[in-house]
């Protein structure tokens, strides 16, 4: 990297300091894309950042998640914080596609220029989508948000990753959807610092409140560290106030008895690893070459005219064929 780029990359970085949500969304741009001026960047606004307190959203599809996201921060406008959102759509297959969807969502936030919205559709691919969440967390608190919300559908192992990114996380669930087991499938139940009953004029809140206590009570949690239960009705904006409170004062909580701390610290060390053995898959497959011999492995199969290969075999041959090499390598 050239002393010019890295100057042009300090610009940017100074334009997103500074508030500029072009400049933000083109680093935001670098980041999903994996493209390397992003790490450069990085490495000159990392020690910038903590500022902004991060919320993971998270629940089955249907339960409410956005409309809640929109009503939470048209309060938190209303306190003059500033807000950034970061909406992951694991269903889109198409660019663009999330991003408008989440617009007409958050009709009331769109041309607010205290909220910024970011869509992230994974078209698919869920290997990178933690690693470009924290990343555009990052940029938004560089650009001086006062709250980052991270959206997901909470329908993999992928959504739980991304709520553990955060620095309290909210599991929204609604009555009358099986969320109970939902929840419990999808692990959501570990990850929750709050639970939210969205939702909560349907016929069964009761029902799913008792649930959710009767979980809580095998597994046995000190009461002083269960996760709160609370009930909202997002659509008409019954029980944000209390919501919103129950988060500040959770944050402000974890904050004073050091947990918010240890937590990020814990963050930091799992984003790391994530980083890490990504760079090293990369290095495995390419440049030890074993890309080429998978190919040559299956040759023909997707024309129909190869022989029947056996998975783990051919997965064998080729760790095999690795360690041969990295033998080789140590022995030079």
């Amino acid at each position: 990297m050239t002393a010019l780029d890295k100057t042009k990359e300090a610009e940017l970085v100074a334009r997103v300091k500074a508030g500029e949500e072009v400049a933000c969304a083109r680093m935001m741009t670098w980041a999903e894309r994996g493209d390397p001026r992003f790490a450069v960047a990085y490495d000159a606004f990392h020690a910038d950042l903590g500022r902004a307190r991060r919320l993971g959203i998270t629940g089955p599809p249907g339960a409410g998640k956005s409309t809640l996201v929109e009503r939470l921060a048209l309060h938190w406008r209303g306190l003059d914080r500033t807000v950034g959102i970061v909406a992951v759509d694991p269903t889109s297959p198409f660019t663009g596609g999330a991003l408008l969807g989440d617009r007409v969502r958050m009709g009331e936030l769109s041309l607010d220029k205290g909220v910024f919205i970011r869509s992230m559709a994974t078209r698919g691919v869920f290997g990178g989508l933690a690693r470009a969440t924290d990343d555009i967390a990052d940029v938004l608190d560089l650009n001086g948000r006062d709250m980052v919300v991270v959206e997901t559908v909470g329908v993999g192992q992928s959504e739980v990753d991304v709520a553990k990114s955060s620095d309290l996380t909210l599991v929204v669930l609604h009555p009358g959807g099986g969320d109970t087991i939902q929840a419990m499938k999808a692990g959501l139940m570990e990850v929750a610092d709050i639970y939210v009953v969205n939702k909560a004029d349907r016929p069964g809140v009761d029902r799913l409140v008792q649930q959710l206590t009767d979980i809580l009570d095998v597994r046995d949690i000190p009461l002083q560290d269960r996760p709160p239960i609370l009930t909202t009705v997002a659509t008409e904006g019954t029980g944000i106030v209390e919501l919103a409170g129950q988060i500040d004062a959770s944050l402000a909580e974890r904050e004073a008895d050091g947990r918010l701390a240890g937590r990020r610290g814990e963050n930091l060390r799992r984003r790391i690893r994530r980083i890490v053995d990504g760079r090293l898959r990369q290095d495995v497959w390419e440049l030890a070459g074993l890309s080429e011999r998978l190919d040559q492995g299956t040759a023909g199969l997707e024309s129909g005219t190869g022989a029947s290969v056996s998975a783990y075999g051919l997965a064998e041959e080729i760790l095999s064929d690795y360690r041969e090499r990295r033998h080789g390598e140590t022995q030079a």
